[in-house]
């Protein structure tokens, strides 16, 4: 498999009937008609209105039916108008190093959309992004975004991936008085573990966030585990970090909602993150007969348990944990011992939803990815592409990059992506926060670059969303 990016294939640069056709004209024709407002009158390009669960723009296909911003501005006009900076951190090395995997696919064909200039507030600007490695360490991180800000000047921060990731760079942007827009992160670690309280008060003023919570992650594994008979002993691996102390926390994490469902945690007590030695744990499990496993495990320790566990005779029937399970190269990695585990789904070629930018379909994202690069597709390569959407929609609604503007713009923006539609200022845990909805999937042998596919087995916390099967126990 190649790492090349073929720039024939990325499909983001397109001309303006090629933008058009690809849009159904929602995108493009009420900005081409803003744009044209602007050239005779001078004044100032807008995003369109919305009433009635749609927008109010030529051809609009709107698939979620909330309120939203579908178009954010054309691409062109040169660029000859000043620069827009955006920075962008993520984990692209390190043990986190699967959650930034497909980031240089998304920027490459972001970069190719924006190569002749950005319309914003009836200007053409060139746009500018900065990306930076956090390493998957919270200090370098925290440094990443400061580079960005204090030697960069960037005007608006873009971050994904875990609380070790979007909590330092938040909290510098913060600092800073630089609008930052994360996700990839529950919302609970990001907001409660940055010192934010839920409720009706903005907890920041700068920095605003899109993803689940533990409720959703927490009701769609208790969903896919009621399809399989089992004893409702659930054992915990909850690492020593921002996931794994929200996961377990005993106010707001996992163990209140499974005591209400029925069930028995059995929690070992946090362990550090690369851990080489899980026989404590397995031991704690295999005494109290668990039937479940669940918890928050990093990418290189599930294989570590897991194999283990299996060298130890514990094989529990399900297995749902998030992080470690959500990457095909993760299950590639287990041979046949990855068929059967489940974890939740964030987004994936099943879902209905269309980039704002380029108006492909998950599925055809998805398609173009594995073609373009010979790797599966994955779940940040989705929500790396909506931050994207997201800063231009707020940028153009903005009216400009002034970073008073911007910031002001998130605080209500609702915008139909690729992961669904964001809306910050409705019936969110906060107003920083902006909830997306979750499923939940099993990996099954396939005929796939790893071998394996994610198939949705539940989809209560998104109908909309089909299932492809249920929930089959894991027998050997």
């Amino acid at each position: 498999m190649s790492d090349q990016i073929p720039t024939s294939k990325l499909g983001y640069s397109l001309g303006r009937r090629r933008f058009l056709a690809l849009s159904g004209g929602s995108i493009a024709a009420a900005v081409l008609a803003a744009c044209s407002k602007s050239n005779k009158g001078g004044g100032t390009t807008q995003a369109p209105s919305t009433t009635g669960g749609t927008a109010t723009t030529s051809g609009s296909t709107g698939t979620t039916g909330a309120p939203a911003t579908t178009t954010v501005g054309l691409t062109g006009g040169g660029g000859g108008d000043g620069t827009i900076k955006i920075g962008y951190v993520s984990p692209k090395t390190g043990s986190l190093a699967a959650f930034g995997a497909a980031d240089d696919y998304v920027i490459k064909g972001i970069n190719d959309l924006v190569k002749d200039g950005l319309r914003v507030g009836g200007k053409s600007f060139a746009v500018t992004i900065l990306v930076e490695d956090s390493e998957s360490n919270p200090d370098t991180a925290a440094a990443k975004a400061a580079k960005l800000i204090d030697q960069d000047a960037v005007d608006l921060i873009l971050v994904s991936s875990t609380p070790e990731t979007t909590n330092p760079v938040s909290d510098t942007a913060e600092a800073s008085g630089v609008p930052c827009i994360s996700t990839v992160a529950p919302w609970q670690p990001w907001l409660i573990g940055r010192g934010g309280k839920p409720g009706a008060d903005a907890s920041f003023k700068w920095t605003y966030h899109f993803f689940w919570g533990l409720e959703d992650v927490i009701a769609t594994f208790l969903a896919m585990w009621g399809q399989v008979s089992t004893d409702k002993t659930v054992g915990g691996l909850f690492p020593n970090d921002g996931d794994g102390n929200a996961w377990g926390d005993k106010t707001n994490g996992f163990p209140t909602p499974l005591k209400n469902a029925g069930y028995t945690l059995v929690d070992p007590g946090r362990y550090e993150n690369l851990n080489q030695d899980f026989t404590a744990q397995i031991n704690a499990f295999k005494t109290a007969g668990c039937d479940i496993i669940t918890g928050v495990v990093i990418p290189p320790d599930f294989p570590t348990f897991w194999k283990q566990a299996k060298q130890g005779g514990f094989v529990p029937k399900v297995a749902s944990v998030g992080k470690a399970l959500l990457f095909p190269e993760s299950i590639k990695a287990l041979g046949s011992d990855g068929a059967g585990l489940t974890s939740e789904v964030w987004w994936s070629p099943s879902h209905p939803y269309k980039s704002s930018l380029v108006g492909r379909s998950a599925k055809e994202v998805t398609d173009l990815y594995t073609s373009d690069t010979g790797n599966q597709w994955t779940q940040p390569l989705g929500f790396a592409h909506a931050l994207f959407e997201v800063a231009f929609a707020a940028l153009a609604a903005a009216g400009s990059a002034d970073k008073t503007a911007v910031r002001d713009a998130i605080k209500t923006l609702s915008v139909d992506t690729i992961v669904g539609t964001v809306t910050w200022g409705g019936d969110g845990p906060s107003p920083n926060v902006a909830k997306t909805k979750l499923v939940g999937g099993q990996w099954r042998a396939a005929k796939t670059p790893t071998g394996f596919d994610l198939v949705i087995v539940d989809n209560s916390g998104n109908p909309d969303v089909p299932t492809g099967g249920t929930v089959e126990p894991i027998t050997s």
